[in-house]
């Protein structure tokens, strides 16, 4: 016969647990929820012959909305990803904005579907009270086109063609871009992000802390979960305010 033990409350994070649990305080409301990739998976299937993969590829995420959930560099939301927050990130080099991790589809990969990047989650709480991360971004551009080339190449007896293979971490020509998350509260965040430039050369990085609403209010349906649109707008000096019919201000 088991027993189960409650946590010591006089440990920080125990302390946090039981309120969660005991519904005092909701303290995993926010965490490191928000999807890597959203993109490409049967979530966001609308084609008649259900081809995810094709249907919603990488190249198209940028520019369409999601329906079910959304996605982001090193992000944080709420439960239901209302409000998001990630990183974008640009090396004056990509034709593109890096916002979300890039893989290979099921076609396109000699294994299957595979995520191209280098990314590490190095710590975090239970309740999210702390969480870091590490995504590793490229100086030079990054080469889309090269990993799916060679990867559609190769066969299933072959190894797969990682992002590393390609040469563009070579001579450590690449930015450290560090994301930690840590509570004062259940709704009070303070996010610091840190870049470390790893090359041997001075470069440009522009770096654009993001936060969102996602789309919820474009798709005619009313109930939980689609409530009236909500507003992010500019508040007093730097500051902005963000206004959410379930999430509040």
């Amino acid at each position: 016969m088991s027993t189960r033990t409650k946590p010591d409350t006089h440990d920080i994070e125990s302390r946090r647990l039981r309120e969660d649990a005991e519904r005092e305080h909701n303290w995993k409301r926010f965490g490191p929820y928000l999807s890597e990739r959203q993109w490409g998976t049967i979530r966001e299937d609308y084609s008649q012959d259900c081809d995810g993969w094709l249907d919603f590829p990488h190249d198209q995420a940028r520019s369409r909305a999601y329906r079910w959930g959304e996605d982001g560099l090193l992000g944080f939301c709420d439960r239901q990803a209302r409000l998001c927050f990630a990183l974008a990130l640009w090396n004056e080099q990509d034709p593109i904005l890096k916002e979300r991790l890039f893989g290979l589809t099921g076609p396109e990969g000699n294994h299957g579907e595979d995520v191209k990047e280098l990314y590490y989650y190095l710590d975090a709480t239970p309740t999210h009270s702390y969480n870091k991360a590490l995504y590793k971004y490229p100086q030079r551009a990054y080469p889309y086109a090269q990993l799916i080339a060679e990867n559609r190449r190769r066969s299933n007896h072959d190894p797969e063609f990682e992002l590393a293979d390609t040469g563009v971490f070579d001579g450590d020509r690449y930015f450290d871009v560090f994301a930690e998350y840590a509570k004062a509260g259940p709704e009070d965040v303070l996010i610091k992000i840190t870049v470390a430039n790893r090359g041997p050369e001075a470069a440009a990085l522009h770096l654009l802390p993001t936060l969102w609403f996602r789309n919820t209010w474009s798709w005619g349906r009313q109930g939980e979960g689609y409530a009236a649109r909500p507003r992010i707008t500019r508040a007093q000096g730097d500051d902005v305010q963000a206004e959410h019919p379930g999430l509040g201000r």
